[in-house]
């Protein structure tokens, strides 16, 4: 982790965000014609071909909100979809339990499905395999609707009332540790050895999340979705406005401080950003539940499917935050987007 960027600190006289955003403006150095051109382009009437609808771009830079702009029926208190960002909240409060002692990413998860079973090789998976998205478990993450897809019938097949059961009676496909393999089941596995270590489920659970995470932030418009066994089905559901999400990627790029005060342990950040051993794999390196190097080095995202991005870039203090609906097909064309709006800042 010694290899790690600095993350900044909040600067002196900048007040939170945990009521209010404390407005800023564009650095004198921004390329503004090109940062004009890029937004113009995402916000056309007509939603562009290479990008899809973009329905929110919020930025935040040395903690405060210096550009945001809204698509037609959007604004600042509409709530959009999380989808797989919520992953990294899953991750944050993962954080929560493991500061307090009540989990050990290093020892075998517990899962029952797991022990129940005498010499079942799935016994040797650990909650750190399971963050870093390598546990081995056979899980097809594919939202296509006419393709066979382990994710759709956990969200909203037979899996849907206990996705965590769900998920965690598929069998090995690759040794644990051996194969990275992005998967939404890992994550509600996850969050169900969180809620087994805080003794909370369903309303108890969210309770635990707003006291510890929400609330402290001031993302209370923020909407967690549970299923009917009470687990928090932290693959893909915590609906939020666009300036909720912002506030909890500065939580992050703070490294775990919020008004003063530690909320996550700065080794849990570092932990969250530090490199996965991982097969070549088109969508890029990854971290701990969090994606690594979109907007250059040292930055780090929380990613969700349709084009949904919390986007930290520690070297210019940015948090940038996209909402919208963009097919599969172009996601990569959200990524260089996303790029291209932080390089606007880098003049």
């Amino acid at each position: 982790m010694s290899s790690l960027p600095p993350l900044p600190a909040q600067p002196s006289g900048t007040p939170w965000p945990t009521d209010e955003w404390p407005i800023g403006d564009l650095p004198a150095n921004a390329d503004r014609a090109k940062l004009a051109r890029l937004t113009d382009h995402a916000f056309a009437a007509t939603p562009p071909e290479d990008l899809g609808e973009t329905q929110a771009l919020v930025i935040v830079q040395h903690g405060r909100l210096v550009l945001e702009r809204y698509g037609a029926g959007y604004g600042p208190d509409v709530t959009c979809h999380s989808w797989s960002m919520a992953k990294s909240i899953t991750q944050a409060l993962v954080g929560f339990l493991v500061d307090e002692g009540k989990l050990d990413i290093m020892q075998p998860a517990d899962v029952r499905e797991w022990r129940e079973r005498a010499g079942d090789p799935r016994r040797e998976i650990t909650l750190d395999l399971l963050l870093r998205m390598s546990s081995g478990l056979a899980f097809l993450e594919d939202y296509a609707p006419d393709h066979p897809s382990d994710v759709i019938e956990m969200l909203w097949g037979k899996g849907k009332d206990d996705v965590a059961h769900f998920a965690s009676s598929f069998p090995l496909a690759h040794a644990p540790g051996s194969f990275f393999s992005y998967s939404s089941g890992t994550t509600n596995i996850v969050s169900r050895c969180a809620s087994q270590a805080a003794d909370a489920f369903g309303p108890d659970f969210e309770a635990f999340m707003r006291r510890r995470l929400l609330d402290p932030l001031g993302m209370r418009s923020a909407r967690p979705k549970f299923d009917k066994a009470g687990t928090f089905i932290g693959s893909s559901f915590c609906f939020a406005p666009p300036r909720d999400f912002a506030r909890f990627g500065l939580l992050y790029l703070r490294g775990g401080v919020w008004e003063g005060k530690r909320l996550l342990p700065g080794r849990w950040i570092d932990y969250a950003r530090t490199p996965t051993w991982q097969q070549p794999t088109e969508d890029g390196p990854y971290g701990a539940h969090w994606w690594l190097g979109l907007a250059g080095p040292g930055s780090f995202s929380a990613q969700g499917y349709d084009g949904q991005y919390i986007v930290l870039v520690p070297q210019l203090d940015m948090v940038l935050v996209r909402n919208g609906k963009t097919p599969a097909a172009m996601k990569n064309n959200v990524k260089r987007w996303l790029a291209d709006i932080a390089d606007c800042f880098r003049n």
